[in-house]
């Protein structure tokens, strides 16, 4: 009966099933009651290996684990329906998390040791997810070309003295997506909708590829100014010497010190709905919030620790201090809609 509902569940969502798959679950399944936990997760970091290995020496529990693209398994997971073998899904963005939460596939979780250890801003108010480790959205420009005094915070970008300035990923990134509801949470409607306009006035080359592109976009002077994910710039602080290069051509902004603070992304997870091992996922999400973990993601992928008080690493504190927008999450989420349909308008492909 399992192999035929998953068989059925890979047909309505082939792009997240492969042979291997089936496998994992039929394995999963197999060791019935033998403490064990079933991840999805579009998460695709080799250092997240080393999170489940800790995990598993510290606790016993087994852990099976698929990943695929976040829409893929979300689409899997109601697909699965109550025959589901997933107990957690992880992702990346409150975009994703929100679109799973919309699936209905999440439920709510009651946890002192999640709510002591997380901040407000980075729960769902419901318990429906929690997030794990944050990202800012931050400004660079190249120092060749002089430092932009104009700017200092994400409405700056829609000023015309950036005309043909600026270099950024399409609309449809999740990430450009949250950037700009958090926008719309945070000043409106009407002025999420001019800045758009503005944005796309100012554009040195229509929106293409992934964060990386617009760091050596901008290091090669094919453009002053772009928008990207910490994490990627941290990548260039500390890696080789060629990377090194590239960073020390860059500075590097945190928009809205001033005002609401800079936008973070989150990774974040949720305990589904029909979890057959609940018990251990909660107590899996427990674990990402301790320290061990918390420097895994922080020395691993140059994330920012979820709970305060601990430190990112070397390379992402070379960025400089700031101080985030504390939206909640949940927030960004509601108004993913919305932003699509501005950024539509705006023609910013």
């Amino acid at each position: 009966m399992k192999r035929m509902i998953l068989a059925a569940a890979c047909a309505l969502a082939a792009a997240a099933c492969s042979p291997t798959d089936e496998a994992s679950v039929d394995g999963a399944s197999a060791a019935g009651e033998a403490g064990e936990v079933n991840i999805y997760s579009s998460r695709h970091y080799d250092t997240d290996l080393a999170l489940y290995e800790d995990f598993t020496e510290q606790t016993g529990i087994t852990v099976n684990r698929i990943e695929a693209d976040a829409d893929a398994l979300i689409e899997r997971i109601a697909s699965e329906g109550e025959f589901s073998p997933a107990d957690l899904l992880i992702t990346v963005d409150a975009g994703r998390l929100w679109r799973a939460e919309e699936a209905g596939i999440l439920s709510a979780v009651e946890s002192d040791v999640l709510t002591e250890r997380l901040p407000d801003h980075l729960r769902h108010p419901n318990g429906l997810w929690f997030g794990l480790s944050t990202r800012a959205r931050v400004i660079i420009y190249n120092k060749a070309k002089g430092n932009p005094r104009e700017l200092s915070s994400y409405e700056d970008l829609a000023n015309p003295v950036f005309n043909d300035a600026i270099c950024i990923r399409s609309s449809s990134n999740i990430y450009n997506i949250s950037l700009l509801s958090s926008i719309i949470a945070n000043r409106g409607t009407e002025a999420a909708e001019e800045w758009a306009n503005g944005v796309v006035a100012n554009f040195a080359r229509d929106p293409q590829g992934n964060d990386t592109a617009q760091i050596e976009s901008v290091a090669n002077g094919e453009c002053w100014i772009a928008v990207v994910n910490s994490y990627y710039l941290a990548r260039f602080a500390g890696g080789e010497r060629d990377e090194r290069a590239i960073f020390d051509r860059l500075g590097v902004i945190f928009p809205d010190q001033k005002g609401t603070g800079t936008h973070i992304n989150v990774s974040g997870a949720g305990v589904t709905i029909n979890a057959p091992n609940r018990d251990n996922a909660v107590r899996f999400l427990e674990y990402l919030t301790s320290e061990s973990a918390q420097r895994y993601f922080a020395d691993g992928n140059n994330e920012y620790p979820a709970v305060s008080g601990l430190e990112a690493n070397s390379a992402v504190e070379q960025l400089g201090e700031f101080t985030p927008d504390t939206l909640n999450a949940a927030e960004i989420g509601r108004n993913q809609r919305q932003a699509v349909e501005i950024f539509d308008r705006a023609g910013w492909n």
